[in-house]
């Protein structure tokens, strides 16, 4: 921390004087984005700046405590409008929808702050939207308004660029950071039902993230015979929710291995962590990704970690051939029989450090943005 005081140097006081509001995702459920979204927050308090949290997403809670879950778009402008904060951090994870560009474009016009998006959608660079973007679209008139942006890889700020975004304007930051203390979790942790399933298994297989198509979630059910065939011992944990719960529910009564799979749902985070610590190999077979945080904890812990080739999958992980049954389970028992990885992967404390530096070079006076309508 003396490093960085030392580097932002002159900008010290203005540093201490920030008001972060950050709109974006609030656990529960927790997932990747939440959890970069808190620990940001925790971070930006210890350093000694005032941050509010505006939850975007349709779980509500009720205010207090500087967290805040408006009920309507009006009433989160005007929560906004209220609060008068120098920077507005935007977390978004999906692929840049008409409603999320159209809240960025009604946060630009906010007076006397400056908007930072962070988009954490590993799979916006290969959509039809990513793949055809140019500075003419919406998506380019929206974000060129905007006084900085974040990507949690270079393909993501390489389509950044494809929209006219200046380079100057933007950066690639990891969303990861790892509290080392958070590791330090015990099996009790777990909620009954999952510990009870872990200690039944052997191999205890474990997938984390949200229920949704883009996790293979099926694939990996329907793999799990085929892993039991080599390991009979083996038995595979969900932790997650979202829109495919009912399916998943179904797909597994119809298995012939369904007593050895579990639907978890959503479990407090560092019941997930000692999930994780517990669990032989971590599956990530994703059909694409940002930058996973359950990943990075994995490695921390010196947890095995089988997942699918994103181009950015960091140091330790074992990667699939290809998203199919056999594939996958070749995948599971060749990384059984690899050893763990040593505790000590990146555990990402210079990444929030980082986004505060870019908060600070956006309050600076920039050149003007380019002004073209969209087509």
């Amino acid at each position: 921390m003396t490093a960085l005081r030392a580097r932002l140097g002159w900008t010290r006081r203005l540093a201490e004087q920030l008001h972060v509001v950050l709109l974006g995702p609030v656990p529960p459920p927790q997932g990747g984005v939440q959890t970069h979204l808190m620990a940001l927050a925790d971070y930006l308090r210890r350093e000694g700046h005032r941050v509010s949290v505006i939850n975007i997403t349709r779980h509500k809670q009720p205010d207090g405590r500087g967290y805040y879950f408006p009920k309507s778009a009006a009433g989160l402008l005007a929560r906004v409008i209220s609060l008068r904060p120098s920077i507005l951090h935007v977390h978004l994870g999906g692929h840049l929808s008409r409603r999320d560009l159209g809240l960025c474009l009604a946060l630009a016009a906010v007076p006397g702050s400056k908007v930072v998006l962070t988009l954490h959608s590993g799979g916006y660079p290969r959509s039809e939207a990513g793949r055809k973007a140019t500075p003419r679209s919406l998506a380019g008139y929206v974000l060129r308004r905007l006084a900085g942006l974040i990507a949690v890889n270079p393909e993501i700020e390489a389509v950044f660029h494809r929209l006219g975004v200046s380079p100057a304007h933007t950066t690639t930051i990891e969303p990861h950071c790892i509290d080392p203390l958070e590791l330090s979790v015990e099996p009790e942790a777990m909620p009954e039902a999952l510990r009870e399933f872990a200690g039944q298994h052997d191999p205890f297989l474990l997938t984390v993230g949200l229920l949704e198509p883009e996790y293979s979630l099926e694939l990996q059910i329907d793999t799990l015979p085929l892993v039991r065939a080599r390991h009979p011992g083996a038995g595979l944990a969900i932790i997650g929710s979202g829109s495919l719960e009912a399916r998943l529910r179904s797909r597994i009564q119809g298995s012939p291995v369904r007593e050895h799979l579990l639907l978890c749902g959503d479990v407090p985070h560092r019941g997930t962590l000692a999930a994780i610590r517990r669990a032989a190999v971590l599956l990530r077979p994703t059909q694409f990704d940002g930058d996973s945080v359950s990943v990075r904890e994995a490695l921390a812990m010196g947890t095995r970690v089988l997942a699918s080739d994103t181009g950015m999958r960091p140091h330790g992980v074992r990667l699939l051939r290809s998203l199919e049954p056999a594939s996958l389970a070749e995948g599971i028992s060749g990384v059984l029989h690899e050893p763990h990885p040593p505790q000590e992967g990146d555990r990402g404390e210079s990444n929030l450090e980082q986004v505060l530096r870019f908060y600070l070079a956006a309050l600076r006076p920039t050149v003007p943005h380019h002004s073209g309508a969209p087509a």
